[in-house]
């Protein structure tokens, strides 16, 4: 592809042409016996081998969605390509074939790609190969068969699926691996149709992509029938209640939230709305489903592939730190379960069903997601969405490790990156509330106690955590897959913080409790900007507050959003933080930060995220007798009820089940300063 088509993904043929741009771009780098795609740059941590092998397995989800939702026409003789990869890299004894699951974990997460999709194409592929080349392949697979060194988190469905297809082929299988996994899917089960990937608080895009998408494509296998009818009302209003969220979490642009790990996957995230269609939920409207799914394919569709018509390591364009440690050249076309909608048939109702807005489109909306403690607000003037995280760390609770920037800063949106360079790793500066010593450490709060809420108000949305904040001596090994920074933990001090969202504000409110001796400041970071041309800086004064006269804050500016962070309570200076290379939206960054010294008490501070030009004025707070009475500029109010916030000696959270509810509810009348 010598000059990429930018032509809108829209609808079905839209889709199809982008899918078939994605898959012959791919084909100049397939080996000669065609069992390897190996993408040009820099091969990832776990080698070229692997790097070949995430090229084929991954693009074949992509040709097998292909060739299903045309019932088996294959004009671009996809399958016979990929047959003749299944054929050498099987081979044990050939030059060109597999690492195997035996040899290295990543086949494990590759198999289970080959699996589906030898099963989703079945009266197509399989049913045509040699039986040499077929029982190659079983024996190549069965190597996962009670094998119990799968890590406790969606990897759990690709042994599933694995198993289930040599299931239907009689091959190797064992029903107590399958059942076992089962029951550990169930056990990542929170709320409201939202899983944890695993043991710790990790909520993310996985959720979509994995704990949703394969329960779904799993029932549909041929060897999975019996086990998947006991569970098929279960998961299908889990999927349901989860989409019910999820449509909330997409910018009108097509943007994903830009949260949690493996982002280079990019348009996979639109999978769980395909799986809404595929599944026909009850609740959201299969126009809804469409318009979030082919919103974000668009998206990206408008930035990559690059001019050779590959997907790299990136968002926008290449961004190496973006990707975990082991991504490689491959690794991007995971990609592919964000095209999902084309097993769909062009006579599937959701090609045809109206398409209806997402929610925030036409007005502004709020709303509380409990199981990864989040509130969001999406704002119809620029279609831009923030959430404000106390339950999501990548961590345990109670746990004293860093934080992760890609998942417990207190705040994300669907137009921001947090920064992701080394130093912000180890010293969080946006979207935290850090106490800091003379050596310049910036404490963490992984481990946080999220708090219980009692969201009352209609126009806006409540959360809260308690942090037993805590500085790291880093290790000098570290392993970044997604959770934050490991090593020795010395206490700062307790910062209790609570947001209240509304439209593009959010008022944070800070208790700060116990301040350890070496604390020498309390700091606040806003949202991070980023852009080529640099980030301009407004400074601002004077915003309403209980100190008005000593009030502080500033706008930051780029070409496409303003962000602001005043200081409405406790705070003395503001200043701009410049980070070069640390985020893939711009070479330049920048973050606003409150300071003040480390006094107990109540501070309290406003942060703004809007399209350029956008952004209300700003919000103002008065706090006193346990409450907090908040002024929003379009003149309706909230009162926080904060009666259960008090200094605590001992300074460590209490138990949430036996805190009172912090409460939120409209003022019934205009308050004045």
């Amino acid at each position: 592809m010598s000059e990429i088509d930018r032509t809108r993904v829209r609808g079905r043929e839209d889709l199809a042409a982008f899918a078939d741009g994605l898959l012959a771009a791919v084909e100049p780098y397939r080996s000669p016996a065609g069992s390897l795609i190996t993408l040009p740059g820099s091969p990832g941590g776990y080698g070229t081998a692997v790097d070949g092998l995430e090229g084929f397995a991954r693009t074949f989800l992509l040709a097998g969605f292909r060739v299903t939702g045309e019932r088996g026409a294959d004009p671009n003789h996809l399958l016979e390509r990929y047959a003749r990869g299944f054929a050498a890299g099987t081979d044990p004894h050939g030059s060109e074939r597999w690492v195997r699951p035996t040899e290295h974990p990543q086949a494990k997460v590759e198999a289970a790609s080959l699996a589906l999709i030898l099963d989703m194409t079945r009266p197509w592929l399989w049913n045509h190969l040699d039986p040499v080349v077929q029982e190659q392949i079983v024996d190549y697979l069965a190597e996962v068969v009670g094998d119990d060194t799968y890590p406790r988190c969606n990897w759990l469905w690709f042994r599933v699926s694995v198993e289930t297809f040599l299931r239907s082929v009689g091959g190797p299988h064992r029903l107590d691996d399958i059942r076992a996994d089962l029951a550990l899917h169930d056990e990542f089960y929170e709320q409201d149709g939202w899983y944890r990937d695993g043991d710790e608080r990790s909520y993310d895009h996985y959720i979509g992509w994995a704990m949703h998408l394969f329960p779904t494509l799993w029932a549909q296998m041929s060897g999975a029938a019996d086990l998947a009818k006991p569970r098929a009302t279960l998961d299908a209003e889990r999927l349901d209640r989860f989409l019910a969220d999820a449509v909330h979490l997409v910018g009108t642009d097509g943007t994903p939230l830009i949260q949690g790990r493996s982002l280079i996957y990019r348009f996979a995230a639109a999978a769980p709305y395909w799986v809404g269609a595929l599944a026909q939920v009850p609740s959201v409207p299969l126009g809804q489903l469409r318009r979030a799914a082919l919103g974000m394919v668009d998206h990206f569709a408008q930035h990559v592939p690059n001019d050779r018509g590959l997907l790299d390591l990136g968002w926008h364009r290449p961004w190496r730190a973006l990707a975990q440690s082991y991504s490689g050249t491959g690794s991007p076309y995971w990609a592919s379960k964000g095209l999902l909608g084309l097993a769909l048939p062009a006579d599937h109702p959701v090609w045809s069903a109206p398409e209806e807005e997402l929610p925030h489109e036409s007005a502004d909306v709020v709303r509380s997601i409990a199981a990864p403690g989040w509130v969001v607000s999406g704002t119809a003037a620029d279609g831009v969405v923030r959430v404000s995280n106390h339950g999501t760390d990548h961590a345990l609770a109670g746990s004293t490790g860093g934080d992760s920037p890609l998942y417990a800063r207190l705040g994300y949106s669907t137009a921001t990156f947090p920064l992701l360079d080394a130093a912000s790793w180890q010293a969080p500066r946006d979207q935290s509330v850090v106490l800091t010593d003379a050596a310049g450490r910036r404490s963490h709060r992984s481990g946080m106690l999220t708090l219980p809420v009692d969201n009352t108000a209609s126009t806006t949305a409540i959360a809260a955590s308690r942090a037993r904040a805590h500085w790291i001596r880093p290790a000098d090994e570290q392993q970044l897959h997604g959770s934050g920074a490991q090593g020795e933990a010395t206490d700062a001090g307790t910062i209790t913080t609570i947001s209240v969202l509304h439209g593009a504000w959010e008022v944070r409110l800070v208790h700060l409790d116990d301040p350890s001796p070496d604390a020498t400041a309390l700091e606040a970071g806003g949202w991070a900007l980023a852009d080529d041309s640099g980030v301009v800086d407004e400074q601002t004064n004077g915003a309403g507050s209980d100190n008005s006269a000593s009030a502080v804050g500033t706008t930051l500016v780029t070409r496409t959003h303003s962000a602001g962070l005043h200081g409405l309570r406790g705070w003395t200076s503001v200043r701009t933080d410049h980070h070069d290379d640390a985020s893939p939206l711009g070479a330049h960054a920048c973050v606003a930060i409150l300071t003040s010294s480390p006094t107990p008490g109540w501070y309290a501070l406003a942060l703004g995220l809007a399209g350029i030009g956008r952004l209300p004025a700003i919000p103002s707070v008065h706090i006193d007798a346990g409450h907090a009475r908040i002024e929003w500029a379009d003149g309706t109010g909230t009162a926080v009820i904060l009666d259960n916030i008090v200094d605590r000696a001992d300074g460590g959270p209490s138990d949430s089940s036996t805190t009172t509810p912090i409460r939120a509810r409209d003022l019934e009348e205009r308050i004045t300063q």
